[in-house]
């Protein structure tokens, strides 16, 4: 018996000494922009294993946006880092006994579930041989669009006979766009769409205010019924793209 015990105790420990700890950072960054961090809520990292589909770990990216001078306004060479110690990112250690093929996923932004989209890609983990640094980097395309007029199911009268369409839409990442800025509003068009009684009957473009990140546009109306705005954002040098929508009355 004792040495039955022996054998077994012996097994775990040689399997425990196997096992190497393996460090993985993981950033995500959105596209023409800056890297997702706590400021919006973080992205949302799982690992898993690819052929078992065993979710290793799994956290929010944490930290900064970055440096801006790093990340857009500098040209970038190869191996110089457009990181830094703030920048946002997730940290985990995989004990591994062999290589590993994993898959790596983050949706982001994590809080803007209307905004969030999902970016993966596999890689091999080796054991003890950190992939830290930098780390592995997904890119997030798109932009966040918040309706913020009309609100959800409100009800109009028809003897307003117009409203103000507002909308927020900002980076994926949260950097500000603004008329003539680093994300520069007069390259991104924004258009609304109307819907009433399930068919679309115009789409009007919305413009920057004052206000940074916040577009309008002016809507007539003359006919009562069940109104559907959809905003978009579109942006042709980068393939960004963002929407939401919003469903009102007009009585």
């Amino acid at each position: 018996m004792k040495l039955l015990i022996s054998i077994i105790l012996s097994g775990l420990f040689y399997s425990v000494a196997l096992s190497t700890p393996t460090k993985l950072i993981v950033r995500a960054k959105a596209k023409d922009a800056k890297f997702i961090g706590s400021s919006i809520g973080g992205a949302k990292i799982i690992i898993r294993d690819v052929v078992s589909g065993e979710v290793l770990s799994q956290g929010l990216t944490e930290g900064s946006t970055g440096n801006t001078q790093l990340i857009i306004r500098e040209p970038h060479k190869r191996y110089t880092p457009i990181t830094d110690e703030a920048t946002a990112k997730f940290e985990t250690t995989i004990d591994l006994e062999e290589p590993l093929l994993i898959e790596v996923e983050a949706i982001a932004p994590f809080n803007q579930k209307q905004a969030s989209v999902s970016a993966s890609t596999q890689l091999w983990l080796i054991p003890g041989k950190d992939i830290v640094g930098e780390g592995l980097i997904l890119e997030i395309p798109g932009f966040v669009v918040n309706i913020l007029s009309p609100q959800t199911h409100e009800s109009i009268s028809i003897e307003n006979q117009n409203l103000t369409i507002r909308a927020n839409v900002v980076m994926m990442c949260g950097c500000t766009i603004s008329e003539g800025g680093l994300w520069d509003s007069n390259k991104i068009e924004v258009e609304a769409t109307i819907g009433r009684s399930g068919k679309i009957i115009e789409t009007i473009p919305m413009e920057i205010t004052e206000k940074v990140n916040t577009f309008e546009a002016d809507l007539e109306f003359s006919e009562a019924g069940l109104y559907q705005i959809t905003v978009s954002a579109y942006q042709k040098e980068t393939g960004n793209t963002g929407v939401d929508k919003v469903n009102f009355i007009v009585r």
